[in-house]
């Protein structure tokens, strides 16, 4: 074991100073993982379907003793800079995490991840109407030439 690898293995957080190009499989598509074109030193998802794995209690630390699937639940833009960041779960445990969106990022994943809430409304889209009514605004949908 060369001394490198030592200090990986026994120094807490060497990943938070440290680049990670570690390469691994994905454990739910499948896909070999690497680091190049992340645009970062640090790959932590999957550019493909997004998941995760739970190993970090703080970013980089890797003293997680969970190890569970992180799924991507959300996106949220990040400062005034715009940054994109996956939100995640973790199966197991329940812990949510953020992570920036790597510059190989699948795009459509991540569109319908952003899309989800906007698809899934917690109320039915006939009461947009009355539920604009009840908040002061005008409330009625311009009639279609269409509609009978």
């Amino acid at each position: 074991m060369t001394r490198e690898n030592k200090r990986k293995t026994f120094e807490k957080g060497y990943y938070r100073n440290h680049p990670c190009y570690d390469t691994f499989t994905c454990r739910i598509c499948g896909r070999l993982v690497v680091s190049a074109g992340a645009g970062s030193d640090h790959r932590n998802h999957c550019p493909n379907c997004l998941t995760s794995l739970h190993v970090d209690e703080e970013p980089g630390d890797r003293s997680a003793d969970c190890g569970g699937i992180m799924d991507p639940i959300g996106v949220w833009v990040r400062g005034k800079a715009g940054e994109w960041a996956i939100i995640h779960r973790c199966r197991r445990c329940g812990k949510l995490s953020s992570n920036r969106v790597a510059a190989d990022d699948n795009p459509m994943k991540l569109m319908s991840i952003a899309l989800r809430p906007l698809a899934a409304p917690p109320f039915p889209l006939e009461r947009i109407e009355g539920l604009t009514d009840l908040m002061g605004g005008e409330g009625s949908l311009p009639k279609s030439a269409h509609t009978p």
